[in-house]
């Protein structure tokens, strides 16, 4: 019974680091090794089950050479609960350390504007630390929204997986619910009535908006014609065109 102490210690450190992550607002690393130690841990609570129940019905057992009492078959039960009980919470705790980097991860989708390759290739932060430095000291932060850098080596291979998979779901949805035929013709391609990515926190005020560029993201084609958004340039143009560039941070309203 010293190791019965110990049940539960592991899951109690899962739940500190997703108490920490949210008082943080960061996402922290996948604790993998964590995670495999309190699997482990269950699969040695089912097997000193298994055995107390095995010496339980032994025990009960007229025929036995044991020669135990009647009242002794429940002799092992408050054994068998202590161990079902921390089976239970050990369980709860993953479920709750899961579902919260899920739906962290929802959120950090969301505030890319629905565009998983940007968001899996973030750089680390050392790697554009002088840029950011110099945009913020030109007119600061492109905005609450901005993604965390280095997100993708602080997932599991599971999580990538629901990124992927959760971004698929949501293009299927914008194409069978959101879009219809341009022009009413079966040829045509589909135009997007709704956009279901765009932010809708801060209702526009305005059609056009001024802009200026925090980061290079290259030619734009918009309804004005090909615009060649350079870092440190300001343009006035349509907010439809690239409301998805101000919620990836690459434009800031100016």
């Amino acid at each position: 019974m010293n190791n019965a102490s110990q049940y539960g210690d592991l899951a109690t450190q899962l739940l500190t680091e997703s108490r920490r992550s949210t008082a943080t607002n960061t996402l922290l690393k996948y604790n993998d090794v964590l995670v495999r130690a309190i699997v482990r841990e269950q699969r040695d609570l089912e097997a000193r089950i298994e055995a107390a129940l095995a010496r339980s019905a032994a025990a009960a057992d007229p025929d036995s050479d044991a020669g135990a009492p009647a009242p002794a078959e429940n002799a092992y039960m408050p054994t068998i609960l202590l161990y079902q009980t921390a089976i239970l919470r050990n369980k709860r705790c993953l479920l709750a350390y899961h579902h919260h980097r899920i739906e962290f991860l929802k959120d950090l989708y969301w505030s890319v504007g629905g565009a998983l390759p940007l968001l899996l290739a973030l750089p680390p932060a050392g790697a554009n630390a002088n840029a950011n430095a110099q945009a913020a000291a030109a007119g600061g932060a492109a905005g609450t929204g901005a993604a965390p850098q280095d997100v993708r080596s602080k997932l599991s291979p599971h999580e990538v997986d629901f990124l992927r998979s959760y971004n698929e779901s949501l293009r299927t949805l914008r194409t069978e619910a959101f879009s219809s035929a341009a022009g009413g013709g079966a040829g045509h391609g589909l135009t997007e009535d709704i956009d279901l990515l765009a932010p809708i926190s801060h209702p526009p005020k305005d059609l056009q908006v001024h802009v200026r560029v925090v980061r290079d993201c290259g030619v734009v084609y918009t309804e004005l014609g090909a615009i060649d958004f350079k870092r440190g340039h300001r343009f006035l143009v349509r907010r439809s065109d690239i409301e998805h560039l101000i919620v990836q941070g690459y434009l800031e309203e100016s």
